[in-house]
């Protein structure tokens, strides 16, 4: 039976073991624990494992969120579809916008609000560009083509989100399977910019692709309401079943040999475990979970900005937080976001205030609108760098899930 070291203070970590001994009996590994060695916030712990160096061949590396960004994938807004208000959808939307979806699945977003969000997206890319970054963009696609497989039929969504779909570990590409049947050929519009890594001396990995069957799917998942969605999370319960691997690239955050990840709603245990399997003893895949009654990616719950510097979500606190404190580590619980309640978030919550870009660890892109948040980066001194994209919000992101670095000028190194 899979051994699972899980972490205790308030997570459920028996529950979690029963759900995987269960579930995933032939896996045979554990999953990394967190170290309890100490280190301060800026050093780096001292380990057997020596610092590696960026391959002198390959345009990709990127190994934490903080070295020096020098190239990035940004998404588009352009061809954007609202998904099928399937069940996986259903579980990861708050009941405000559930009429949204039933009357638009399938067709394009508002086409007034898309505008104004392709716009914020170009000045985006633009500010990257001046400050030195180059950029890259997804192929165009017709996302309202409705496809059919042996197990469902749906159309696309959009190629918006680069931070959902790649996970860039060190020199490699791994292609996230997904687990939202709209999202299943969204690799389509990035496959001509991986070829091109590859060529030129990239690793590429395609994570094994689900079915996406009924199988994947608790179709009596209740979610009708928020009380219900926090005892399923408490007791490791979701929509996605452990029928398969599944995984977002955007449920894991790195730093350095160290990577985080949670399990969601769309990213079970299977999928972990495929990644921690991939990347071998090099890295510590460690399991960590939120007071979050609708997980679904970590970056605007847990994004680490820096070695031992962390914006920890007040809201969502994190079961294992005083395992980091720990370990030296600083925990920062940024301000509440000022984003007004008339501003739609189909597709994510406010805290999007935290999900930023570090362009170096003295330098972040954040909401030029959340003034407490930027006030709190230039206490831990860090300069904002101050960009709107609060109508590309509505599709579901922040900087951070907008884009995909996919290199940055460093080590590979060990933080915790």
């Amino acid at each position: 039976m899979l051994a699972i070291r899980a972490f205790r203070g308030g997570c459920r970590g028996r529950e979690a073991a029963h759900l995987l001994g269960t579930l995933l009996r032939p896996l045979r590994n554990s999953v990394a624990c967190v170290s309890t060695s100490k280190i301060t916030q800026g050093q780096v712990a001292t380990q057997d494992v020596q610092a590696e160096e960026a391959p002198k061949q390959s345009p990709v590396w990127s190994c934490n969120e903080w070295d020096p960004l020098e190239e990035i994938i940004v998404g588009r807004v352009e061809g954007a579809h609202v998904p099928p208000f399937t069940v996986e959808v259903k579980a990861n939307t708050y009941e405000q916008h559930w009429d949204f979806y039933q009357s638009h699945g399938g067709q394009p977003f508002p086409a007034a609000h898309m505008a104004k969000a392709a716009a914020e997206i170009e000045t985006f890319c633009n500010v990257l560009e001046q400050e030195g970054v180059t950029v890259r963009r997804p192929a165009l696609l017709d996302h309202s083509k409705e496809y059919t497989t042996p197990d469902f039929k749906s159309t696309g969504m959009y190629a918006a989100m680069p931070r959902d779909f790649l996970l860039v570990i060190g020199d490699e590409i791994i292609e996230a399977p997904m687990a939202w049947r709209a999202r299943f050929f969204e690799y389509r519009a990035y496959r001509p910019i991986i070829k091109e890594y590859f060529r030129q001396g990239a690793r590429w990995t395609t994570a094994p692709k689900p079915q996406m069957s009924d199988d994947l799917y608790d179709h009596d998942y209740p979610i009708s309401n928020v009380q219900d969605r926090h005892k399923l999370a408490a007791q490791g319960k979701f929509v996605t079943t452990e029928f398969e691997p599944c995984f977002d690239a955007a449920d894991f955050i790195r730093a350095g040999r160290d990577i985080f990840a949670q399990r969601s709603q769309v990213t079970n245990y299977f999928g972990i475990e495929w990644v921690r399997r991939h990347l071998g003893d090099q890295y510590n895949v460690h399991v960590i979970s939120f007071k979050d009654p609708n997980p679904m990616h970590i970056d605007a719950t847990f994004n680490i900005i820096g070695p031992g510097l962390v914006l920890s979500n007040p809201d969502r606190p994190c079961h294992q937080i005083e395992m980091f404190k720990r370990a030296g580590w600083t925990v920062v619980h940024p301000p509440i976001p000022d984003i007004p309640d008339t501003h739609p978030l189909w597709m994510s919550s406010k805290w999007l205030s935290m999900n930023v870009l570090m362009l170096d660890s003295k330098r972040v892109i954040c909401d030029a609108n959340e003034v407490p948040t930027m006030k709190m980066f230039e206490k831990l001194g860090i300069k904002p760098i101050p960009i709107s994209i609060r109508h590309a919000n509505s599709l579901g992101g922040g900087f951070h899930c907008w884009t995909s670095d996919i290199r940055r000028r460093g080590k590979l190194e060990s933080y915790f």
